[in-house]
């Protein structure tokens, strides 16, 4: 089963406006999981797709999406695909990929209809592409670790970087994720905009009964969504996107547009915050 949800672009001032119930609808995705479907929310931002699929031990395949205007999906895109759940496969481009918790798999344009299987829970995102690739899997162990923080500012944190120039050939997509340690709350910290790409963050590993308040907006109009296990927030190439739990957490980041240089960010001072 396939369903699709689709989100408009919305500038600044317009988000100003909001309230919390409209800034969830616009920026905001949840239920992407669900047994046996794949759901995907189509965003407006750089055309970057960002979903669900859990085979649940069954296989499900993702070829023709009529949002892309294409024969198959992949036809003119590139995919990175997290698995967060228990071991699966995918299949594509004539390749079967053996996934495990935590490994990001790169299917470039070209790469043919998808097929999930195993008891995998992957998270699929997607962006328009413009040349052919060459897929990898990448394991933790090949990923770039990037240590940062402290616990003395309670933003001690892994970084791994996957679908990076230095570790994979890609168009238009930048993926990875980031391990907040124990005692440790804070990410993104000072925040940042690049207003040449936007960023999607996928939280997972939230304890029961924890949340994290993903802050949003401008940074002298800044707002916040709170956030639940397996949670979406959409970013805009306007807006910060940084975050606090109320415990430990991790997350997964994505970014589409002009470039893949990770460090290409506009950092804002703290006392700029508002």
């Amino acid at each position: 089963m396939l369903t699709v949800r689709t989100i408009h672009a919305v500038d600044a001032e317009t988000a100003k406006t909001y309230d919390t119930a409209r800034l969830r609808e616009k920026f905001h995705v949840s239920d992407t999981f669900a047994d046996g479907e794949i759901r995907l929310t189509y965003t407006h931002y750089d055309r970057m797709i960002v979903g669900g699929a859990v085979p649940a031990g069954q296989n499900l395949v993702l070829d023709h999406v009529p949002e892309t205007g294409t024969p198959s999906f992949l036809d003119r895109r590139e995919m990175g695909i997290l698995n967060i759940g228990d071991a699966g496969t995918v299949s594509a481009g004539g390749e079967t990929y053996e996934m495990n918790r935590g490994e990001i798999l790169y299917l470039p344009v070209g790469a043919g209809a998808i097929t999930f299987g195993g008891n995998g829970r992957f998270y699929v995102t997607s962006s328009p592409a413009h040349r052919v690739t060459v897929a990898k899997l990448i394991r933790q162990e090949d990923a770039r670790k990037v240590e940062l923080g402290s616990a003395e500012t309670a933003n001690d944190r892994t970084i791994y970087q996957c679908i990076h120039p230095d570790v994979v050939d890609s168009c238009q997509l930048v993926m990875g994720y980031t391990q907040l340690h124990n005692g440790s709350v804070w990410n993104t910290m000072p925040a940042h905009t690049h207003d040449r790409r936007m960023e999607a963050y996928l939280y997972f590993d939230i304890a029961e009964g924890q949340r994290v308040f993903h802050f949003m907006g401008e940074a002298d109009e800044t707002r916040h969504m709170v956030m639940s296990e397996e949670d979406i927030a959409i970013s805009p190439p306007w807006s910060i996107h940084c975050g606090a739990g109320t415990g430990s957490y991790t997350f997964c980041w994505v970014m589409a547009g002009d470039n893949v240089d990770f460090t290409d960010m506009d950092m804002i001072p703290m006392e700029d915050l508002r």
